[in-house]
């Protein structure tokens, strides 16, 4: 028979939930192998768990962020630190070979996730799967709680570096471990969106843009690509995901 004592006790944690601050953010490894998170918080945010660790295959990890946090989260892939020193190297997403990245963006090509989770001026959280600095591993972001789909979800679930076009492949001993994105590879303000292109009327995708959208219609494809890959909501709860199911 339930007691009033637990009746108590199971408002008072709803009461607790219900009056918490900010947003948790559920980081999920479905990969195969080992991943090592990379975060940071924009200027005047703090960075998570010193900028990063280590997430075995099949293991999650809770972040609690404050309200409005904004930052970017990045999958880091076969890397090898000093346990001692938390040092050493990873093949793509690297942070000048520290485990925890302190303040520092990973090297590109790697898949982001960037979120603002509300603003002085408006609660909306803004979010979204970015593929500007190329690819790595597949993720996801989506909404717990989004019964009617009205938020929707951010994702690159596919394995963009089996379709990599030569030209934009990252190599590390023999396997392609990254696809760059064509700003990256080729350095111009065409294909950057900058100089007398930094204007969505002028800058349009590429044909490595439209290459990443037919096979991630999910992410944010190059510089001005709002419309499809930039993703809004107001959760409490968001679930990341390295290599979600696709």
């Amino acid at each position: 028979m339930t007691t009033s004592f637990q009746i108590s006790f199971f408002l008072f944690c709803l009461i607790s939930i219900a009056s918490t601050d900010g947003t948790q953010l559920i980081l999920v490894n479905n990969c195969k192998e080992t991943i090592w998170p990379g975060l940071l918080g924009t200027a005047g945010h703090a960075t998570p768990n010193a900028g990063g660790f280590d997430l075995q295959s099949g293991e999650e990890q809770i972040l609690e962020v404050s309200e409005n946090w904004s930052g970017r989260i990045w999958p880091r892939q076969g890397c090898c630190f000093d346990v001692q020193t938390g040092k050493g190297a990873c093949q793509t997403g690297d942070c000048l070979g520290l485990l925890r990245c302190a303040g520092l963006s990973g090297i590109p090509p790697a898949t982001v996730v960037e979120m603002t989770l509300g603003t002085p001026q408006s609660p909306l959280h803004y979010y979204d799967v970015s593929l500007v600095d190329g690819f790595n591993v597949p993720v996801s972001m989506r909404p717990i709680g989004d019964e009617a789909g009205s938020c929707g979800i951010a994702a690159c679930e596919a394995d963009l570096n089996a379709c990599c076009p030569a030209a934009l492949a990252e190599r590390k001993e023999g396997k392609v471990v990254g696809c760059k994105s064509a700003c990256l590879a080729l350095n111009t303000d065409r294909y950057c969106c900058r100089g007398e292109f930094s204007d969505p009327n002028r800058c349009k995708p590429t044909v490595f843009g439209l290459v990443f959208k037919a096979v991630c219609p999910r992410a944010y494809s190059y510089a001005f690509d709002e419309a499809t890959g930039l993703k809004n909501c107001r959760a409490s709860r968001y679930v990341i995901t390295f290599c979600p199911p696709n």
